[in-house]
């Protein structure tokens, strides 16, 4: 068991980005297409957080052509480049799931006002 740890331990990222749920984000992707790799941005709303430790990974939502698009990506992958944080949302609950029910302008996020 402590080796698990250790293992886990030495493949964490050390420079987690600090983002919540509710918050509009912008995750870099590399992406590899044949022997050629590039970045990919997928910009959407954090809905949800999972697990914790090595396992941890977040889900993004986004609405491209009128339909919703949902992706999850794990926090410590090497796929995953940067987040960056384009908005922080207020919200007061730990999943976003009734999101995906609503259109239009009912499916925002407020934003939190931060100094």
């Amino acid at each position: 068991m402590d080796a698990l740890k250790l293992i886990s331990q030495s493949s964490m990222k050390e420079n987690v980005p600090q983002f919540n749920i509710g918050d509009t984000v912008k995750v870099h992707v590399r992406i590899k297409e044949g022997d050629k790799s590039r970045i990919q941005i997928f910009e959407g709303t954090v809905i949800a957080k999972k697990h914790g430790g090595i396992n941890e990974t977040f889900t993004v939502r986004r609405v491209a052509h009128g339909c919703g698009i949902e992706r999850v990506f794990p926090v410590h992958s090497p796929a995953v480049d940067k987040v960056e944080v384009v908005r922080y949302g207020k919200v007061r609950r730990a999943k976003l799931y009734y999101l995906r029910d609503r259109v239009g302008k009912a499916a925002k996020v407020k934003e939190q006002i931060r100094k």
